[in-house]
């Protein structure tokens, strides 16, 4: 009974991260380059959430999708000012496109944290719950009801976007961008709106997961930090570029983290990811469902 317990609460916190990295994915699926603000997206939906919550007094219904559209804004906003000179003009200056993202996505970064910082303060704030139950008993298991409807709601828009990706026009020229931005260019797809429309996806289900996860994991001016790291890891073992990959790497590192608290130590839960990630690098560096070789 333990490790069924602890096997369903790995898959209600492998939701959560799969939730966190499919953005990431997307954006390297599409522009070639991590984003080093990843995290500081999961910020603004957090805020966005808490916020709307405790001063406004808003709805849980308003506030959650309010954290998904502010955070898919943010994201449309730096995809047309800082994100596409990486394939207009900067290219024709002789850029390295690689140093460029490094240097504009992490100075991104800095600058979204310390503004948080400035106008709201260094103090976290407790996220309200999205549901006023405290526990939920299904059978002999029982879980946390804030754990589980936010994890149902990680699976709903999981789906939807992998449906997306997979089954309407615009996710079409979106894999058809990530497979060949030039051929796809000849075609007749606009690749720029592609991006622009893949980034804004991105940033908005990040800052999602960051609205679920509030009442969790507070929010604060740093609060993406930990969900930025554990992405990195999610994206290294499922493979880059992989949407599918980071879904199942993300059950497969909430489950294993905690498999590992449990039986070995939870004061190293956070480590076993990092753990993994090292494994991956030595013996499946492509990840599990990555390319051994990707066209740049």
């Amino acid at each position: 009974m333990l490790a069924l317990e602890v096997t369903v609460t790995g898959l209600l916190m492998g939701a959560f991260y799969g939730l966190m990295a499919i953005g990431l994915t997307l954006i390297f699926g599409i522009l070639k380059v991590v984003n080093f603000s990843h995290g500081e997206f999961f910020m603004i939906g957090a805020y966005t959430y808490t916020l709307l919550m405790l001063k406004a007094g808003v709805s849980v219904w308003i506030a959650v999708p309010s954290a998904f559209l502010v955070g898919t804004l943010v994201g449309f906003a730096t995809e047309r000012l800082l994100m596409r000179p990486l394939y207009r003009t900067y290219s024709e200056w002789g850029v390295m496109r690689d140093e460029y993202a490094i240097i504009v996505t992490f100075g991104l970064s800095l600058f979204l944290m310390n503004l948080a910082n400035q106008i709201i303060g260094p103090y976290p704030y407790r996220g309200p719950d999205l549901v006023a139950v405290s526990r939920v008993e299904i059978g002999s298991l029982m879980m946390s009801a804030q754990r589980l409807v936010a994890s149902l709601l990680a699976l709903v828009v999981l789906a939807s976007a992998y449906l997306f990706m997979r089954s309407s026009r615009w996710g079409k020229e979106i894999q058809a961008v990530a497979q060949n931005r030039l051929g796809a260019s000849i075609a007749g797809i606009n690749t720029a709106r592609a991006s622009a429309l893949v980034f804004a996806l991105s940033s908005g289900l990040v800052a999602l997961s960051g609205a679920l996860l509030a009442p969790l994991f507070h929010a604060y001016p740093a609060v993406g930090v930990f969900p930025a790291l554990k992405s990195y890891v999610i994206v290294v073992l499922g493979g880059m570029g992989s949407a599918i990959g980071s879904i199942v790497g993300g059950f497969l590192l909430g489950i294993l983290e905690s498999l590992g608290a449990t039986y070995i130590s939870y004061a190293y839960r956070d480590t076993f990811g990092f753990l993994i990630l090292m494994l991956v690098l030595i013996f499946r560096p492509h990840g599990l469902f990555g390319e051994k070789v990707r066209e740049v």
